[in-house]
């Protein structure tokens, strides 16, 4: 069995998927984070709260997802700490 994942890795994969995808629908989405639909739920209401990512509806009733100013930010910083982590051989 893998390692399992800390809580901001779970944040950076689900918004690496949105920025990859663009607007990706809620059912990819849930695929490509890899987590039941309850955690799921709890994770994207708390990103859409925090204003990290945006769910959009369209005309038809469609829904989908996609990375706000904040969610880029995050990843920035995220990348960053990466970084440095791997730096200092941690």
């Amino acid at each position: 069995m893998g390692k399992k994942r800390e809580r901001l890795e779970v944040i950076r994969d689900i918004l690496k998927s949105i920025r990859e995808t663009r607007n990706i629908k809620p059912t990819r989405l849930l695929y490509s984070s890899n987590l039941s639909p309850q955690m799921f739920k709890e994770y994207v209401d708390e990103l859409v709260e925090k204003k990290f990512i945006k769910l959009e509806i369209t005309d038809d009733d469609k829904k989908f997802f996609s990375m706000a100013n904040k969610g880029h930010e995050f990843l920035e910083e995220y990348k960053s700490i990466e970084n440095f982590i791997e730096n200092f051989g941690l």
